[in-house]
């Protein structure tokens, strides 16, 4: 029987649906989601396995300018994936126009003779039928004399359209032995995330800058046979911001910590003993030993 396997990696600019559809293609929910840009900051292997076929997606950071040195490596996270991939995905927004995309990197699609799907995310978000003709006849126009680029408009919440993009990859990757042993699902150890986890509530439920001055690290992680005992701490770049996180009474980290419990024995299985602390460690976002300690750099 023939074997098919390969890289799907998944580009596009922040908040456009990316970590939705590789969760949604992966069938578990391995990349935090949230309403705010840049809450996927590492490269996240998802590893979907059937009889015939391992296909591995690669959620990656939105494309940005980069302000500070952790942006800097994210973005070379996403340059990373641009050269090992089978298969391209690039989503993009339904309302977010063909030219606001970020040029270079669709240069680098056009020119790279690899299968790429454009998938323009979030149709449902159109109620009018005109606008939303008018928008697909825009992105069509645009991509029209890209030979190996092949356009979608899906709703990546929606199972059928995800079903479909599915069956397109399987048909583009190659024959190939797999890369991965057959149940493994995802390339980051159970600590990671838990990080994310956590960070995601600190997503959720801080306000302004407090979300992007926030990394999470785990400190212990104890298994045993009914429990998992963690110890994470949680830095933040200024003195000020550590009151904000903790909050008025610590009402603040308790809520995070009683939100990120929860999912966190969801994704285990079983239960869960989680203590926050906070710690300050300025400018951590431009120090190389903090970010090499993060896994921002190798």
């Amino acid at each position: 029987m023939t074997h098919k396997a390969g890289f799907v990696n998944i580009l596009g600019k922040p908040n456009v649906g990316k970590s939705t559809l590789m969760n949604e293609l992966v069938g578990e929910k391995l990349s935090i989601i949230t309403s705010k840009a840049q809450t996927t900051r590492h490269r996240i292997l998802g590893i979907v396995n059937g009889d015939d076929f391992q296909i591995i997606f690669s959620d990656t950071p939105g494309i940005i300018k980069p302000n500070y040195k952790m942006q800097e490596s994210m973005m070379s996270f996403v340059k990373t994936s641009m050269e090992d991939a089978d298969v391209f995905l690039y989503m993009a927004e339904i309302k977010d126009k063909p030219e606001n995309q970020p040029e270079e990197f669709l240069k680098i699609l056009e020119n790279a003779n690899i299968p790429t799907l454009i998938l323009v995310n979030k149709i449902d978000t159109i109620n009018d039928a005109e606008e939303l003709a008018a928008l697909k006849s825009k992105w069509s126009l645009e991509l029209s004399n890209s030979s190996n680029i092949e356009l979608r408009f899906i709703s990546a919440l929606d199972s059928n359209d995800t079903a479909e993009v599915f069956q397109w990859i399987i048909n583009k990757v190659p024959e190939s032995p797999g890369y991965y042993p057959k149940d493994a699902l995802t390339d980051k150890p159970e600590r990671f995330f838990v990080e994310e986890i956590i960070r995601e509530k600190i997503l959720l439920n801080y306000k302004q800058e407090i979300p992007y001055s926030c990394e999470v690290v785990i400190d212990s992680f104890k298994e045993e046979e009914n429990i998992i005992r963690i110890r994470a701490e949680i830095f933040v770049n200024r003195k000020s911001q550590k009151s904000i996180v903790i909050g008025k009474g610590g009402n603040m980290l308790k809520k995070v910590g009683t939100e990120a419990r929860k999912d966190a024995e969801q994704f285990f299985g079983k239960q869960i003993y989680l203590e926050l602390f906070v710690r300050v460690k300025e400018n951590w976002r431009d120090d190389d030993s903090m970010l090499k300690r993060l896994g921002y750099k190798g």
